[in-house]
């Protein structure tokens, strides 16, 4: 079977490494894969070395001007990739988007699947998620909760096809670089995601502040968070309530490839408190590595994680789950945690996949792309 599988970045997002992982994973069950992506800010390359078994197609994506909107920036972002595909569609079998962006460069003619649900306020981005939700053939969602989501607001069915984890990575991570980290950082709760209303941010800023009365050795680490959109204004916002509770958080930004194990696994804890997700592949990596987890009371992180994670709704709440888990992690917990994480594999994942594309090739529409700016060439 030829797929293609589109998402929107190189970057180390959650719907990238999913991208990235499946695609290995349907290349090792034999099929031909290729990866098509934008290179923002001249990128050629993803955040981790790939499989060489999976084809890569990177499409040059120019920084715009410095006035362009996030709401332009998306549109030009739909356009060039649109153009750029376009003349290759009809060669693949299954053309799946990973993400609204894709989506809509590719029109109908995808299956998606929609990992979490967005709820938009700028009419740009409200009109693409839209589109990317109503126009594909076919749906897959990470979760059942996504799923119901997706019924509920659309009638639309959606198979559900979990993530799979790279459990080894993160489960049999090397002494000496978790060492090296607790040796940098002390004692830490990590969070991996960035600072963005999404992930919660704020929320966990408080609870930080009312857990270092009872842990005052205790630092919050936040890694990763390279986003499309502007959160400028609620960075700022973050910021400055940090210096209002005098606690000074470690942003660390984008972490190498290598690095993310060994952080993960040197926490003392996990903190996942997003307001909104649709599987939580960074809490679920937190798993792997056995380390204590606290998440925000969701319905999908119910399903997802069940008793392997403590839950948490307020920042109080979310205190309150962080200290009981820095005092004291029951054994059979992480046990639990790290089963479930080991069960959720990429190779199932891919075989799933694999069924599903072929239950739905006859349902493959051939509708045109809508028209969109001349790309800038392919890599």
């Amino acid at each position: 079977m030829k797929i293609a599988l589109l998402s929107y970045s190189t970057k180390p997002r959650g719907g990238v490494v999913h991208t990235l992982a499946l695609a290995e994973a349907l290349a090792a069950a034999g099929q031909d894969v290729t990866v098509w992506t934008l290179g923002r800010g001249g990128d050629a390359g993803f955040f981790r070395p790939v499989d060489p078994a999976v084809r890569l197609r990177i499409v040059p994506f120019p920084d715009g001007p410095p006035e362009e909107t996030v709401g332009e920036r998306i549109l030009r972002s739909i356009a060039v990739l649109g153009r750029a595909f376009e003349p290759f569609a009809a060669a693949y079998d299954i053309v799946h988007a990973q993400d609204c962006i894709s989506a809509n460069a590719v029109g109908g003619r995808c299956v998606r699947t929609v990992h979490h649900i967005d709820h938009f306020t700028t009419p740009e981005l409200a009109a693409c998620h839209e589109r990317a939700i109503v126009e594909p053939y076919a749906h897959i969602c990470v979760s059942a909760a996504v799923a119901t989501e997706l019924a509920d607001g659309w009638g639309i069915e959606a198979e559900v096809i979990p993530n799979g984890v790279a459990y080894d990575r993160f489960a049999t991570t090397e002494p000496a670089a978790r060492a090296n980290w607790r040796a940098r950082l002390g004692r830490y709760v990590l969070t991996v995601g960035g600072i963005e209303p999404r992930k919660g941010s704020l929320d966990l800023l408080e609870a930080y502040a009312l857990l270092r009365c009872a842990h005052p050795d205790v630092r919050l680490v936040i890694a990763g968070g390279e986003t499309l959109f502007d959160y400028r204004d609620y960075r700022a916002r973050w910021e400055a309530r940090a210096a209002e509770l005098r606690v000074e958080p470690v942003v660390l930004g984008e972490v190498a490839e290598d690095e993310l194990p060994p952080l993960v696994a040197a926490a003392s804890a996990f903190a996942f408190p997003s307001v909104k997700e649709g599987f939580g592949l960074a809490a679920m990596e937190a798993l792997a590595a056995g380390v204590p987890l606290v998440v925000r009371d969701l319905p999908v992180l119910r399903e997802v994680f069940d008793s392997a994670a403590r839950f948490a709704t307020t920042h109080q709440d979310l205190a309150a789950e962080l200290g009981a888990a820095l005092t004291y992690d029951a054994p059979a917990r992480r046990t639990r945690g790290r089963r479930l994480a080991a069960r959720h594999t990429w190779a199932t994942a891919a075989e799933r996949h694999l069924t599903f594309y072929g239950s739905r090739l006859k349902d493959t529409s051939r509708t045109p792309l809508r028209e969109a700016v001349p790309a800038e060439g392919a890599r």
